[in-house]
């Protein structure tokens, strides 16, 4: 869905997407959504986009899963880098995960990635199909720092975060965002036999129903909204 220049408001911290259903009778809910906001050479608004996101990846879903689990049934989750290493964690494995403090990331997450590919199989991606790297030149995006927030937001009967980054045009060309997807950095140790391993983890993937155009000059600031209905 893309809404056109006249809407000229930003995201904040007060903004908190609608569940499904807006009676008393809703379920206990997950969501999440998926924001872009283009802003001219002026700061003005000129493209708001926005979409339902839905697409953990194979290595978000093995994150999430306790070590018990792997313990119990004596097998080892492989974790699968952007670069196409693998990291194993669990029964016998490599079975602490936690920021990668060895590369500068204090906290798990170390950027929203832009790309212009498409993959129809978001959970066994492993990175973007063509990621849009950090610089000016050709074909290049200026990645700024990602702002995460403190604490989770309650209000009422959800809790909620926002994670965001922006991204500044200075190729001097237009370039063109399809994919967009969360990268967490970890660091997996075996104290068993002090072997540890470094990555890029690709967790959350999605293509845009609607590719967004960034004209050189122009800013883009992404947004991911995770909700949970109690």
């Amino acid at each position: 869905m893309l809404v056109g220049s006249k809407v000229d408001y930003d995201i904040n911290d007060l903004y908190i997407p609608k569940d499904g259903k807006e009676d008393n009778n809703y379920q206990k809910s997950f969501n999440a959504t998926l924001t872009i906001i283009v802003r001219d050479k002026d700061g003005k608004v000129i493209k708001r986009y926005k979409q339902k996101s839905h697409s953990p990846t194979a290595n978000f879903i093995g994150i999430m899963l306790p070590v018990s689990y792997y313990n119990e049934v004596q097998k080892c989750w492989t974790i699968t880098t952007t670069s196409n290493t693998t990291l194993s964690y669990g029964y016998n494995c490599a079975w602490t995960i936690y920021p990668n403090n060895k590369y500068n990331y204090p906290v798990y997450l170390e950027n929203i990635m832009v790309g212009s590919g498409s993959q129809s199989n978001p959970y066994s991606a492993i990175n973007l199909a063509s990621p849009i790297t950090n610089g000016s030149g050709t074909g290049q995006l200026l990645y700024n720092a990602i702002n995460t927030p403190i604490s989770i937001t309650v209000n009422g009967n959800q809790a909620f975060f926002i994670v965001s980054q922006s991204y500044n045009n200075q190729s001097g060309e237009t370039i063109t965002i399809s994919e967009v997807g969360i990268i967490l950095n970890l660091y997996v140790g075996n104290q068993g036999n002090g072997t540890y391993l470094g990555g890029s983890v690709l967790v959350w993937y999605d293509t845009l129903s609607s590719p967004i155009s960034v004209d050189s000059g122009q800013q883009v600031v992404i947004y991911y909204t995770f909700s949970v209905n109690a």
